[in-house]
């Protein structure tokens, strides 16, 4: 019988031991700033949801305004305007697929 030491074993399960160490110690860093950003995201989406139905609230309603106005040309620049921007953000082309 051999007694020899099989020193890959023990080299993989030294770096196993020191690598649950390292990212147990990343993770108890990392989790306060994980939970943190959550709370910033979620509170920015519920910002932007205001924001997106604000938006589309006055739109709806300047748009009404100009149609009862019957102001053809001041809604033709707006779309203009508006198309011109979703075409430059390439919101369009996403819509479109």
């Amino acid at each position: 019988m051999d007694n020899s030491v099989n020193w890959v074993v023990i080299g993989w399960i030294i770096d196993l031991i020191f690598n649950g160490i390292v990212w147990f110690i990343i993770a108890l860093c990392l989790l306060p700033l994980i939970d943190v950003s959550d709370k910033w995201t979620r509170k920015a989406i519920l910002f932007m949801d205001k924001i997106d139905k604000w938006v589309r609230n006055l739109l709806e309603l300047t748009f009404e305004w100009m149609q009862k106005k019957n102001l053809r040309i001041l809604i033709a620049f707006i779309l203009i305007i508006l198309f011109g921007l979703l075409a430059q953000f390439e919101i369009i082309p996403k819509i479109i697929k």
